[in-house]
């Protein structure tokens, strides 16, 4: 049976996007339970994917200016799955510092503040699990 608390969020781009499979626990704790960066092209196939980890109840996409083709592709594939547009500023800002707290820093590294570094790969799936917070957490 679906958790109504677990949502599959997708922080859309040109070229890639980031998917994250977030729940929200009984205490209102967000847990990430899946996460992948993949080229756009892949990401309707990674949707059942996603639900073999743990079924969804709801997509969220944020409203970059390529959600609109994105959306039209996940209405395609899945007419009745709720899907939810959440405004996606600051969050790849937001997403590098997730990154850090998810792979913390390790020698000289440590000693940097996060802010002054930059992840070494790409956080759209960080930036993923920011949108699904915004809306998990409200």
């Amino acid at each position: 049976m679906e958790n109504p608390k677990t949502v599959l969020a997708i922080d859309p781009g040109n070229s890639k996007c980031g998917l994250a499979l977030a729940t929200r626990d009984s205490a209102d704790v967000v847990h990430l339970m899946w996460h992948c960066i993949v080229p756009r092209e892949q990401v309707i196939a990674k949707l059942q994917e996603a639900h073999d980890q743990v079924a969804y109840s709801m997509i969220i996409v944020g409203s970059g200016t390529t959600s609109k083709p994105l959306i039209a592709d996940i209405r395609a594939e899945l007419p009745s799955m709720a899907i939810l547009v959440v405004d996606e500023k600051d969050t790849t800002y937001q997403a590098r510092e997730r990154y850090w707290e998810h792979n913390p820093r390790r020698g000289w590294r440590r000693f940097l503040p996060s802010t002054l570094q930059l992840p070494p790969e790409p956080v759209d799936d960080y930036a993923a699990l920011i949108i699904a917070e915004r809306v998990l957490i409200a």
